[in-house]
C-alpha cells in the first residue's frame, strides 16, 4: 500500500498535465496532492520517513520556485536532485557510518555478510546517480510531454530494473538460498 500511496502524487501531477497541457497548474497539483500524501503517512502511522519528508520538502521548494518564476527548470531537476542526494548519502553513511545504511534498513528481512550489503550500497549509489542524470538527458533533450512520461514511467521502470539486478546479484551469489527444510523421517513399520 505505501508504495501506492508514494506512486500517486506522480500519477496524478502527470495526468493532470496531460490534461491541461499546463506544467504549472501540473506542479500545484503536484505540491497538494504530496501534501496529502505526507498527512496521510502522519495520520496513518503517526510519523513522516526521512525520505517522505526530503521528497516532500524538495517537491514544495522546487514547485514555489517554478510557480514563483514561471520556469519549469525548477521542477524538472527534482527526479534529479532527489535521485543524487539519495546517491550521496548512501555513500556518505557507507563510509562514516559504523552500520551500512542499507543493512539498518534491511538486515532483518534480508540477512547478508557486509561485503554483500557494500555491494548493494555502491551499486544502488550508483542506481541513483544514473537515474538523476537521466532525468537530466531526457528534459533538456526531449519535449515536456516526453518528459512527464519518463516522470511517471522511467523512475518507476529504473526502480524495477535495478530491483532486478539486485535480485540477480542475490542469487548469482548465493545469498539467496531456499531455507533448508528438514524432512519428517518416515518409519517403516
Amino acid at each position: 500500500m505505501k508504495q501506492f500511496t508514494e506512486f500517486l502524487p506522480i500519477a496524478i501531477f502527470a495526468g493532470v498535465y496531460f490534461y491541461t497541457k499546463d506544467i504549472f497548474i501540473s506542479t500545484g497539483v503536484l505540491m497538494a496532492a504530496m501534501t496529502l500524501q505526507v498527512l496521510y503517512e502522519f495520520i496513518t502511522t503517526k510519523t513522516v520517513a526521512k525520505q517522505t519528508r526530503f521528497i516532500f520538502a524538495s517537491i514544495i521548494i522546487l514547485g514555489a520556485l517554478t510557480l514563483i518564476f514561471r520556469d519549469e527548470v525548477f521542477i524538472k531537476w527534482k527526479p534529479t536532485l532527489v535521485n543524487w542526494a539519495f546517491c550521496v548519502a548512501l555513500i556518505v553513511s557507507q563510509l562514516m557510518a559504523k552500520e551500512n545504511p542499507l543493512k539498518k534498513m534491511l538486515g532483518e528481512q534480508l540477512p547478508l555478510p557486509d561485503n554483500a550489503w557494500k555491494n548493494l550500497t555502491i551499486g544502488w549509489s550508483l542506481g541513483f546517480f544514473i537515474a538523476g542524470a537521466l532525468n537530466l538527458v531526457v528534459a533538456y533533450n526531449f519535449s515536456m510531454d516526453f518528459w512527464v512520461s519518463y516522470k511517471l514511467i522511467g523512475g518507476f521502470a529504473i526502480t524495477l530494473i535495478y530491483i532486478i539486478i539486485t535480485m540477480i546479484y542475490l542469487v548469482k551469489g548465493g545469498y539467496l538460498q531456499e531455507p533448508e527444510s528438514n524432512p519428517q523421517s518416515t518409519k517403516v513399520e
